[in-house]
């Protein structure tokens, strides 16, 4: 008998520890993780279309429950989307450059008719048009009843080189190329998003173009960029955790520049994105080092030439990119850049719900594609006048 109640007794000392377990972490979930956006943006013209016309940055994110951190949400998003997600059937472009180099351009077109928006995609690091992220904007493209078309870096997308010359944080050049073409092929309004490097470069071809870039796009979107590459490579490869996703990029270039045969047994050796861009990027883009590279790559500090209305959506726990090193006060100070910071989400992760994966959630209700679809759709329904404030 007292062993009967010495095991019930076990069976109810196990359950109520489980119990304060659970509400422990429910309490830390929802107060801790479960929060609307901080939106840093200028009172004015733009921040009032964001508050107004874009509810996702007045809701509350919900990470799912099982995967609030942030490494967890880097590498399970991109491996559930990359293995879940439909394909996207494109018809490719080739577009020859002015200096004689060529990129390829993915469209996932509609029917036609003369006034569809046009979304062009820029990939991150090393992706292309069949990237997870990459099918979340086009699905919300279709959404909007836009045309999207991907944009493949050079060396990318399966095409050969025609120059000595690959692409880096700074090749907004070959982005100007490429926007004048999709323009010249489309008639209706032409909008902009680019994911982790590829937000990178595009918020440099505003920074630079500045009111010209006006008369080109109608609005963009960041995801993940990295905005303050100089405190984001100390942030890249901190042990341990950080360091294997940097190992794991470092790989991904490696394998890049080794398709061309630019790669030399140094290059071979590089175990961490510094090592890759001290190895190969700053030399191969005239640079006297990385830390020289990377003062030229950041954005913080240029913002303020941005004259297209520009969302950047980072999360608070991104591991290249912690809210720490975000250019919040920058932001805040601009009349066109608004910067969305999700208490969690990883690296272009943003998992939500307790089973984030089709059929549940189709690529068009992703967090990226839904919060893209209601950015961009506010901004062709209301542009913003370049004079606003």
């Amino acid at each position: 008998m007292l062993g009967v109640f010495l095991y019930i007794f076990e069976l109810k000392k196990e359950f109520l520890i489980c119990l304060s377990l659970s509400i422990l972490y429910l309490s830390y979930y929802l107060v801790e993780v479960v929060k609307r956006p901080e939106l840093h943006c200028r009172a004015g013209a733009f921040r009032r279309l964001l508050e107004a016309r874009v509810p996702l940055l007045r809701e509350r994110f919900w990470p799912t429950p099982w995967c609030v951190e942030a490494r967890l949400q880097t590498v399970l998003g991109s491996l559930l989307r990359s293995h879940l997600l439909p394909p996207v059937h494109y018809r490719r472009e080739v577009l020859r450059l002015s200096d004689g180099g060529q990129v390829a351009l993915d469209w996932a077109e509609l029917e036609p008719r003369a006034d569809r928006p046009v979304l062009l995609v820029l990939p991150g690091l090393t992706g292309g048009a069949q990237a997870d992220y990459v099918r979340c904007l086009v699905a919300a493209a279709r959404e909007l009843g836009a045309h999207a078309v991907v944009f493949h870096n050079r060396g990318l997308g399966g095409l050969p080189l025609t120059t000595p010359r690959l692409y880096c944080a700074v090749s907004h050049a070959d982005l100007a190329e490429v926007l004048d073409a999709v323009r010249a092929r489309a008639a209706g309004p032409l909008l902009a998003a680019g994911v982790s490097l590829g937000g990178l470069i595009l918020g440099h071809y505003l920074a630079e173009r500045g009111a010209r870039a006006a008369g080109v796009l109608r609005a963009a979107l960041a995801v993940s960029a990295p905005l303050d590459v100089e405190a984001g490579a100390a942030c890249i490869d901190a042990p341990p955790l950080n360091a294997l996703l940097s190992w794991h990029m470092a790989r991904g270039l490696r394998r890049t520049v080794r398709a061309h045969a630019l790669a030399g047994p140094e290059l071979e050796r590089c175990r961490s994105v510094r090592q890759f861009d001290a190895a190969f990027t700053a030399r191969h883009f005239g640079f006297a080092s990385a830390d020289a590279y990377y003062a030229a790559a950041t954005l913080r500090g240029r913002l303020g030439g941005v004259r297209v209305p520009l969302l950047c959506l980072q999360a608070a726990d991104d591991p290249f990119q912690p809210a720490a090193v975000l250019p919040a006060r920058e932001a805040a100070a601009s009349a066109r850049v608004a910067l969305a910071v999700t208490a969690r989400g990883g690296h272009i992760g943003f998992l939500e719900g307790w089973w984030p994966a089709p059929p549940a959630t189709p690529p068009q209700r992703t967090y990226i594609a839904r919060l893209a679809r209601q950015y961009f759709a506010a901004l062709l329904a209301e542009p913003l006048d370049e004079r606003a404030d």
